[in-house]
């Protein structure tokens, strides 16, 4: 049996929360036992990302439920709200990050341990892995909540990469550079930042129900016109919520044919519509008269 939509992102949360819980201890042992303040703020956001994922894990399986009669659109649109919870999560993790690293900064303190770096490497490839599986899986299904889990992925990459270089620069400088490290700490939270904007933005725009969906209409338009009885489209409106696009679509049809064969070029239409695109969810199909 083929995994759905809904299933596939579900697994792909669950490989996220493990990676993230195992990262998360591995990190502040590391940065406890080898003086690194960036591997410890590394962890901080590891550990938010594991909140995170959870919270994303929440969102898809609430938004899997089937349309009731209080939701006839079905419960989609708790991904986007999701999502900005995730980014809430994100800009606290960076603003925890921030605020301890400017405290360290003016602190003297020891070198970091050289064997950091050799749990950086590591850490800094499994995470660009998982990255790439996790907005792998985004895109699959269409989940905005997953492609955010999937940017946690990269921020934290992103994070051990400057931390890395931080970690480099204090040992190979010596005495005087402790600092490097905190300033790698405090370059990784911005970065976070900007992460969290790009992340929410497109949230923002399901949820305000935003026209950015120009690919997926003209391929409406494409199908539509090989549909028996269809001579054109006019008004073609999308709207996302989950991982399905709902569609409101005006066809022209012959202006003398029955309202009966109308009615069944508007199914077909709609049957064609559902197989071809199985993105589609909800799809209603206004006919109008050619003129």
């Amino acid at each position: 049996m083929t995994p759905t939509h809904e299933q596939s992102a579900i697994k792909a949360t669950y490989f996220s929360i493990v990676g993230n819980a195992s990262l998360a201890i591995v990190k502040w042992l590391a940065g406890f036992f080898g003086n690194s303040y960036a591997l410890i703020a590394d962890a901080i956001e590891s550990t938010t990302d594991i909140f995170a994922s959870l919270l994303v894990l929440f969102g898809l399986k609430y938004a899997e439920r089937p349309a009731d009669k209080n939701h006839p659109y079905g419960h989609g649109k708790i991904e986007p709200l999701i999502t900005f919870l995730v980014v809430g999560f994100l800009i606290t993790s960076a603003t925890v990050i921030a605020y301890k690293s400017i405290q360290n900064i003016g602190v003297p303190h020891e070198l970091p341990e050289a064997w950091t770096l050799i749990v950086l490497g590591l850490i800094i490839i499994w995470k660009e892995i998982s990255y790439q599986i996790v907005l792998k899986k985004s895109k699959e299904t269409n989940s905005s909540s997953l492609k955010a889990d999937a940017w946690h992925h990269r921020s934290d990459a992103i994070t051990s990469v400057s931390a890395f270089i931080g970690i480099s620069i204090a040992l190979y400088f010596g005495k005087g550079y402790e600092s490097a490290d905190d300033w790698a700490a405090l370059f990784a939270s911005a970065f976070i930042l900007y992460n969290s904007y790009l992340i929410f933005r497109p949230a923002l725009a399901e949820i305000m129900d935003e026209h950015v969906y120009d690919d997926l209409i003209s391929l409406i338009r494409e199908e539509s016109l090989m549909v028996d009885g269809v001579i054109g489209t006019e008004k073609c409106f999308v709207r996302k919520a989950g991982m399905k696009y709902h569609i409101d679509l005006h066809v022209t049809v012959d202006a003398t044919l029955t309202v009966k064969r109308g009615h069944e070029i508007a199914h077909n239409l709609k049957d064609t519509l559902k197989h071809k695109l199985p993105q589609l969810g909800h799809i209603l199909i206004h006919i109008e008269p050619d003129k």
